[in-house]
């Protein structure tokens, strides 16, 4: 766990660095249409975001390397890459390869040069070929994004060290959900890897559309007769949508278009991209729903001691701003407003298989991260992130919230249009599931009669 006093600025160079990319970002119009939030938005009571005690996966690890419970091994071609992959327990074939110039280390990025994304339920690792630094961001249950660079040069005391605010120039705004947060981004790339104006930019999330996806990243893997954006280099400025795009369509390997043995994996599996996606905003949802939450609560003791309310006293205000927070998280958790899948998708690696095996199953085998693949992403459609530790941190206020309204939709009191894709099949599938894996449900949830619609 850190302190403020323990956080670091970059070194001046990769500050620079930070500071093009923002620059770019504005140039290319990727915030242009978002409303960014100040730092010190998040630095007041009651989130504290750069002096609280952190608690994530970066600064476990870190702890176990002060004491030598840890230890990162380097070598030559990729650093630290490989030995961290390993303490932060992120599988290999989490890989996604992203090639437009996008990120902090942009001048390393292009479509010869792509930058690796590697993640698992906690914390994203990005790479670099002959990078200064990798690139983590870590799902603080507290905080949410908490960002850290560890420097590729060998030395007896390798430490990941806490980026200042900086990052919050493009990880802290609406398109974040007004959170420290993450965005998935499908952009159109030149040669270069900068990102093409004049053809704007889509925000990806699980109810994307499929041919709006994956502008800037490489794709391996099978999707029949779908379309989409990515594998795609612009070789005109005067290019209009929509492009052709027939050559980076079911793409099986990426050997032709820029040399693959630099990273761990030769793919960037298509699987493993929709996960990314859908992981992303669930942890801008759990965040916004646990920051409004407290600030709420915070707001409204403060109003209760200046007016000589009593403390418990609910405001009609509170009320509503947890529950529009919560509802907004019950929805995605639910995966309402999924885009649906039209053709069976197939990856490259073994990330499916590595992925489902991690979550926990109920008595019938069933698990939250088993895939479908030919309709939609998931079987069972209920993010396997509800056994997060952020869905397990949220305020109890919100999560009362949470369980209640999943409760009211699985048991079929709520047939609204926003869950009319959940069939009665899949209510039931996702409550018995729950109910056997999922600690601290409600006892509302152990009813053996669902409610009358």
């Amino acid at each position: 766990m850190k302190t403020s006093a323990e956080i670091r600025p970059f070194d001046v160079s990769q500050l620079i660095l930070n500071w093009i990319v923002v620059a770019v970002a504005i140039a290319t119009g990727m915030l242009a249409e978002e409303s960014r939030v100040d730092a010190q938005d998040f630095e007041r009571e009651p989130i504290n975001y750069l002096t609280a005690l952190t608690d994530n996966a970066v600064s476990r690890l870190e702890a176990r390397l002060e004491t030598g419970e840890a230890r990162l091994e380097h070598d030559e071609r990729r650093g630290y890459l490989k030995s961290l992959l390993t303490e932060l327990d992120v599988p290999i074939s989490s890989q996604t390869l992203v090639f437009s110039k996008t990120s902090l280390q942009r001048n390393r990025i292009t479509p010869r040069t792509p930058r690796a994304i590697y993640f698992n339920d906690e914390v994203y690792v990005g790479f670099c070929q002959h990078g200064e630094v990798l690139e983590l961001s870590a799902v603080d249950p507290a905080l949410g994004a908490v960002f850290y660079t560890l420097s590729q040069e060998a030395t007896d005391t390798p430490k990941p060290i806490r980026q200042n605010d900086n990052c919050l120039l493009c990880h802290g705004s609406s398109n974040t959900r007004n959170v420290p947060g993450h965005l998935v981004r499908s952009v159109y790339v030149d040669a270069g890897g900068l990102p093409v104006l004049s053809m704007g930019t889509h925000r990806v999330d699980h109810s994307s559309p499929i041919e709006k996806r994956w502008g800037g990243w490489y794709v391996t893997g099978s999707h029949g007769n779908q379309s989409h954006l990515g594998n795609l280099v612009i070789t005109s400025t005067r290019q209009t949508e929509p492009v052709n795009n027939a050559a980076g369509q079911n793409v099986l390997e990426l050997d032709s278009r820029f040399k693959t043995s630099a990273y761990l994996s030769p793919d960037s599996d298509l699987v493993a991209l929709m996960v990314l996606e859908h992981q992303a905003e669930a942890h801008n949802l759990l965040t916004r729903a646990s920051f409004q939450t407290r600030e709420a609560l915070h707001a409204e003791a403060g109003l209760n001691r200046d007016l000589k309310e009593p403390h418990e006293h609910r405001w009609d205000s509170t009320t509503t701003r947890i529950k529009h927070a919560s509802e907004a998280l019950v929805k995605y958790l639910l995966f309402s407003g999924e885009a649906l899948i039209s053709s069976k998708l197939k990856g490259t690696t073994s990330f499916a298989d590595e992925f489902s095996q991690r979550g926990p199953r109920d008595s019938k085998g069933r698990s939250l991260r088993d895939f479908d693949l030919e309709r939609r992403l998931f079987k069972y459609p209920c993010s396997y992130l509800i056994y997060s530790r952020s869905f397990d941190a949220l305020p109890d206020e919100a999560k009362n919230v949470v369980f209640r309204r999943m409760w009211e939709i699985l048991s079929g009191a709520d047939c609204s249009r926003e869950f009319a894709h959940l069939s009665d099949e899949d209510r039931t599938a996702i409550l018995e599931i729950l109910r056997e894996t999922k600690p601290g449900l409600p006892a509302e949830w152990n009813s053996e009669q669902p409610k009358s619609p």
